[in-house]
């Protein structure tokens, strides 16, 4: 039997989060790791954030844009006069670009950047039009009509 991996849609949607855990718990898919490390946690019924490891960006090097129903956050070092020599480059500087695809009516409330870590904050907003509204069942009472009866006497 095959069997298919949901981690990269997982992964890169925010929104969608019902859907893709039914599935994922479906298909039984792990999570690949990739660069920059990032975690998407829900912090409310209609909050999200997105952490990414950004250890050695400062924020003049990063660069979060939201186009459409897209997130996509860079990050690039600028170039450093080196006045020693790396033995052992460990922590990986390079320049990255993660993308996250938002569900409709979720919107970017934030960023903040703390000990190596970007949080970027989002919520969802469904318009009241879109929401889900009750319908009162009124009841059903046959309409009466009321005549008055002429007295053919009094006439």
């Amino acid at each position: 039997m095959r069997q298919f991996d949901l981690a990269p849609l997982y992964r890169s949607t925010v929104g969608f989060d019902r859907l893709f855990s039914l599935l994922d718990n479906v298909a039984g898919g792990e999570a690949s790791p990739g660069y920059p490390p990032y975690n998407i946690e829900r912090t409310d019924e209609n909050a999200y954030r997105i952490t990414v490891a950004v250890a050695g960006f400062g924020e003049n090097d990063l660069n979060i844009e939201v186009k459409e129903n897209s997130l996509t956050v860079r990050g690039e070092k600028a170039a450093e006069d080196k006045k020693s020599e790396v033995l052992h480059q460990g922590i990986a500087a390079r320049a990255f670009e993660r993308r996250f695809q938002l569900a409709d009516h979720v919107q970017v409330t934030g960023a903040s950047l703390e000990n190596g870590l970007l949080h970027v904050e989002l919520v969802r907003e469904v318009p009241e039009a879109k929401k889900p509204r009750s319908i009162p069942i009124g009841s059903a009472k046959p309409a009466t009509i009321e005549s008055k009866v002429v007295d053919k006497q009094a006439a």
